[in-house]
């Protein structure tokens, strides 16, 4: 895989049962960039390996005035030279080639399960989380991936020079081969001390990056009622008890960096000490002391590695560990992980005309009629619109919506998403023109200047007009900013509503669509939205009288089940459960109400 080869098809179907899991999981699939680097690894090592019999040989030479011996040793240092140098510029090519592919990767996985679950996802994982996946830990993913090769490479390396030693120099190459790996393994007993106050950091980073995204994302709110302050002083707390704990992980890193130095440098004193006293003894000669000397010394380098891996490892763990979580997540909670692409088993589309229903709750939504939804808890009716949307997000799982009797998330996603559009209560605009914006998949049954009509979207598109540079006369032109900063709470909903009308799937769901405007825009919203969607099956979850009395039918759902089935009036009427939710009565209001009309019916007997 090159990187001018991204992004991939298809990123495959992840091991996402645990942190390291998922890392084994990155790298077999980038195993050909794994063996390049390891090739090109051991092609630079391996010069650094055989520069201290270089050096002995050329010593030696000299010592026995030896030219044509000097003259090989020369072109030989020039040819390792050459492969130190081009190994190094090809490892680094693919390690980082390895590094952006895995990063990728990750990132493409991400995003696919971000579009499997949509507005669901938030609820299972909070978006800090998300934004710190996706960022941060992407990064320290990559750098594992890219460290795996260089570090086999550079133990390939310590493993050359210390057997090339004990045959060149069998009496101090003892030494050296027994002194590099104590050196090597020396600062095992502090790597878990050291990945758990990393794992600690990156906990508390995971945290204040959560602490930060949601006080932006509602910082409006926060200025409204004057909690800024609070907010920011939450935050540097958290931030402190970042930087604390950084510190904390930085010690016990630099505890281990001067191990990897204090250690090689007490063998390098070992091996000169001991190997002139075999100098002089005639037992060891000058190359074969200056070969060692240079071996120690020129092994400073690949044991640099040792404790890369090392590290790269502690700080990949836990944001492994995160990836996995989120990519773990599955459309339907409780239920085995899905096939590749995030697809479920191959289910017919069910035919169309079918009725919506909800075993759960014992909702019916009957095709081609506008059907209201009341719900006493917003919390339910939220979970309700994701069933009902074939991707459900409760805790305890549960029996899939249907639609012509056919399960929805047993449909594949494009398929379950085709036949049924959700619009939840707080839907988003991304950034671009709002001639993008209603540029979505659709029948081509709705006009965009009837979807707009209908959302009553006439004096948004003047507002988007006024703000318009100079030259743009038309609204459909004029660029949206991110997330619709610019508009009104109110605006914003209208426009989400025109682009779920001009969609005009078979079933569309709407969350509340109407909560951000006022009673008149409400009132001619809904007609516009009974009108447009004529013959076609809409589900409203609402509790507006005004969306109520539109609607073809209504249905209370009380304590996770349907209580009560009818027209708005009709419900008003008869059930002071629904009465108490549409018309906001206290008990007390509810128990005069009862008795008012006990004494009008003694009035009217008597």
């Amino acid at each position: 895989m090159q990187i001018s080869d991204l992004p991939y098809p298809d990123p495959g179907v992840p091991d996402a049962r645990s942190g390291p899991r998922f890392l084994v999981w990155l790298g077999r699939g980038q195993l050909g960039g794994q063996l390049k680097s390891l090739c090109w690894g051991m092609v630079h090592f391996g010069g650094v390996a055989g520069l201290p019999y270089a050096v002995g040989l050329g010593v030696e030479a000299v010592v026995e005035h030896d030219g044509a011996r000097l003259l090989w040793v020369g072109a030989l240092l020039l040819l390792l030279g050459v492969a130190i140098s081009l190994g190094d510029s090809m490892l680094h090519r693919t390690a980082v080639t390895n590094w952006i592919t895995a990063a990728a990767r990750v990132q493409q996985l991400l995003a696919r399960k971000t579009a499997e679950l949509g507005s669901a996802l938030t609820r299972r994982v909070a978006a800090g989380e998300v934004v710190a996946v996706s960022t941060g830990d992407v990064e320290k993913i990559g750098w594992f991936v890219e460290a795996v090769s260089r570090f086999l490479a550079a133990a390939f390396s310590v493993v050359l020079v210390c057997v090339g030693l004990l045959f060149y120099a069998p009496a101090i190459g003892v030494v050296v081969a027994i002194g590099i790996p104590v050196v090597a393994l020396a600062v095992l007993p502090l790597l878990p001390r050291a990945t758990q106050r990393a794992d600690v950091q990156r906990e508390k980073a995971g945290r204040a990056t959560e602490l930060a995204s949601d006080t932006v994302a509602g910082l409006r709110v926060l200025r409204g009622i004057g909690g800024e302050e609070l907010f920011l002083g939450r935050y540097r707390e958290a931030s402190q008890e970042v930087r604390e704990a950084a510190v904390r992980s930085a010690r016990m890193w630099a505890v281990i960096s001067a191990i990897q130095v204090v250690l090689p440098g007490a063998l390098l004193i070992t091996v000169v000490w001991y190997g002139s006293a075999l100098v002089l003894d005639g037992r060891l000669t000058v190359g074969q002391l200056v070969a060692a000397f240079s071996a120690v010394a020129t092994m400073l380098y690949p044991l640099r590695h040792f404790e890369e891996i090392a590290m790269a490892y502690s700080f990949s763990r836990p944001s492994a560990k995160r990836a996995a979580r989120v990519l773990s997540l599955t459309r339907a909670a409780g239920k085995a992980a899905e096939p590749e692409g995030g697809h479920g088993a191959a289910v017919a589309a069910p035919a169309p005309g079918g009725d919506l229903c909800d075993p759960r709750t014992g909702l019916l939504a009957p095709a081609g009629r506008f059907t209201a939804v009341v719900c006493g808890d917003p919390d339910l009716a939220g979970r309700l619109a994701d069933r009902l949307g074939g991707h459900p997000m409760d805790p305890d799982g549960g029996a899939s919506a249907l639609l012509g009797g056919v399960e929805l998330d047993a449909l594949a996603l494009d398929t379950a998403r085709g036949l049924v559009l959700v619009q939840d209560k707080d839907p988003v605009l991304l950034s671009g023109t709002l001639r993008e914006l209603l540029g979505v998949p659709a029948s081509g049954a709705v006009e965009a200047g009837a979807a707009l009509a209908a959302a009553q979207c006439a004096d948004v598109l003047d507002a988007l007009l006024q703000s318009a540079p100079d030259g743009v006369s038309d609204p459909m032109d004029v660029r949206i900013t991110e997330r619709g900063r610019s508009l009104s709470g109110g605006q914003r909903q209208r426009l989400a509503l025109a682009r779920s009308l001009v969609t005009d799937p078979e079933v569309l769901v709407l969350d509340e669509p109407t909560s951000a405007v006022d009673s008149h825009t409400e009132a001619r919203i809904a007609d516009g939205i009974a009108a447009l969607r004529a013959g076609r099956t809409t589900v409203v979850l609402a509790s507006s009288p005004l969306l109520l009395d539109r609607a073809d039918q209504v249905v209370l759902i009380h304590e996770g089940a349907v209580a009560a089935v009818g027209t708005h009036r009709e419900l008003l009427r008869d059930d002071r459960r629904y009465r108490a939710v549409v018309t906001r009565e206290t008990e007390e209001e509810q128990r005069l109400s009862r008795l008012g009309h006990v004494l009008t019916e003694i009035e009217e007997s008597a």
